[in-house]
């Protein structure tokens, strides 16, 4: 049994598709053990997307870069640079700033394999590459070009822990233990 972090960013809430993005994960067993809509705080944000985590900030830059060179695109057009941490830095800001435009609905989900369950259904992280049937590749068509040249993020509606450390270090950063819940669910009586 895992447990695993999901936030629906402003774009999806904006959208109205919190209830069918929901769906999605129960219909596979997952139940839901904590849930709240509000505008993140910087402080959370900043501490979900940290500014002095170089690996984090060079991965967003060389995702970037990847995603320019398979379109055949010039970085040095949009950012004025080919540095992967250069480029990561901006891409953060804009990500830090959107996740704090608007309410965003963030709910952890508890079942087995949950952290790897939750990616399958979410998608790959650029809405192009995700596969229909996907969440991303059924409700998000934005590009990293697209995105960059607006100077925005990309909206690709959630986002999802990516690995057991990375789901309970968010899980603790975005709820307290009082804001989760422990009970059984029909899926887990026919199931275990």
């Amino acid at each position: 049994m895992e447990r695993t972090l999901v936030v629906l960013k402003p774009d999806a809430v904006q959208r109205g598709i919190i209830g069918e993005i929901i769906s999605r994960f129960e219909r596979v067993g997952l139940k839901i053990v904590g849930a709240k809509l509000f505008v993140p705080s910087k402080e959370l944000v900043d501490k979900h997307y940290p500014s002095d985590r170089t690996e984090f900030i060079k991965g967003i830059g060389a995702r970037t870069l990847e995603s320019y060179r398979e379109m055949g695109l010039d970085p040095i057009e949009q950012f004025g640079a080919d540095d992967a941490m250069r480029i990561g830095e901006e891409v953060r800001g804009w990500l830090a700033d959107f996740m704090r435009s608007g309410p965003v609905f963030a709910f952890a989900f508890e079942g087995p394999h949950a952290i790897e369950v939750v990616r399958k259904i979410v998608g790959a992280t650029l809405p192009q590459k995700a596969l229909p049937g996907t969440i991303r590749g059924d409700y998000s068509f934005d590009s990293s070009y697209l995105a960059n040249s607006q100077n925005r993020p990309i909206k690709n509606l959630i986002h999802a822990s990516g690995n057991k450390e990375e789901a309970e270090f968010e899980l603790d950063l975005w709820f307290s233990p009082k804001e989760m819940t422990d009970y059984s669910t029909i899926h887990q009586a026919s199931m275990m």
